[in-house]
């Protein structure tokens, strides 16, 4: 692979920089943060090369040609979700404008006590939709990497310790994580798993992805086969300036592996994993949070 993938990429910023714009969230308020945040995104702009190179590659699947402003606009999304992240943490919902399509899925899972995969990805807000679906009682289990972003995540902890009590970090080659997934499927609750990100998984597979070839992690749809427990697609859409629309989809009521032709019927469930993400990408670009050469291009 040529290039940093994702897990190679470093926090940028100190400790002391993220706790100051944690801060000023509570002293300022979200419009003057807001405000602050332009100027960091700038900095991004300007200064963070693969950044910038990445949401080029992506936005170029939408736009025959991509300027300067639209790559500045795409981190300030990303600023402004991160940054929105504090105040939910704070359950200020108040603050925001949240819609819901699918959410009855949950529900009624919920009511069943039946457990579930919520497959996502860095698309939007993962945050709004755990939280939104906590406030309605619906809670759910996030299993996380937090590797490359220990800093953001040790500040976020000390905003809601409570929050961080239904994360579940997952570490290359411990078992222990899939374990856990495994009770709590079987407890009947629902495990959200981001599925876009491949690195940390060894059977990673090829398919199409915005006209171009993708790797995407397929142990995690190996799981949902073994535990056979269904799975539905859950996306939150940030839409600037404090709108959130949340999509909750089935996708399977139970995967399938036929041993006699596993893995094409593996490559197939990814591929469609795939498909609907392209679709949830085009409703907003400037919601694809993977600033990494996602493509392999360089």
């Amino acid at each position: 692979m040529t290039g940093r993938n994702w897990l190679s990429t470093a926090e940028r910023g100190s400790i002391l920089g993220i706790r100051f714009m944690v801060a000023l969230c509570g002293f300022v308020g979200r419009p003057a943060a807001r405000f602050v945040l332009k100027f960091v995104a700038l900095y991004y702009l300007l200064f963070a090369t693969q950044a910038r190179r990445a949401s080029r590659s992506f936005l170029r699947r939408f736009h025959a040609r991509v300027t300067l402003s639209m790559i500045y606009r795409h981190i300030l999304n990303f600023a402004e979700v991160a940054l929105d992240r504090v105040f939910l943490l704070r359950g200020q919902f108040e603050l925001f404008e949240v819609s819901s399509n699918g959410f009855e899925h949950m529900r009624k899972l919920r009511e069943e006590k039946r457990g579930a995969i919520l497959l996502g990805a860095h698309l939007g807000s993962f945050e709004a939709m755990r939280l939104c679906a906590g406030k309605r009682e619906v809670p759910i289990n996030i299993i996380t990497y937090r590797g490359n972003a220990r800093m953001l995540n040790s500040v976020l902890a000390a905003v809601s310790p409570g929050a961080q009590s239904r994360f579940i970090e997952l570490t290359p080659g411990d078992v222990n994580s899939i374990l856990r997934v495994k009770e709590l499927i079987e407890a009947g609750e629902m495990v959200a798993i981001l599925g876009d990100r491949a690195e940390l998984d060894a059977k990673a597979v090829a398919v199409d992805f915005f006209g171009a070839k993708a790797r995407f992690p397929s142990g995690l749809f190996v799981l949902a086969a073994t535990l056979r427990c269904p799975v539905y697609l859950t996306f939150s859409i940030y839409r600037s300036p404090n709108r959130y629309e949340f999509f909750c989809e089935s996708f399977a009521e139970q995967i399938e592996l036929p041993r006699g032709d596993r893995e094409a019927a593996l490559l197939d469930t990814v591929q469609r994993y795939a498909k609907r993400l392209e679709h949830y990408c085009r409703m907003e670009p400037g919601n694809w949070f993977n600033f990494y050469d996602f493509w392999n291009e360089s």
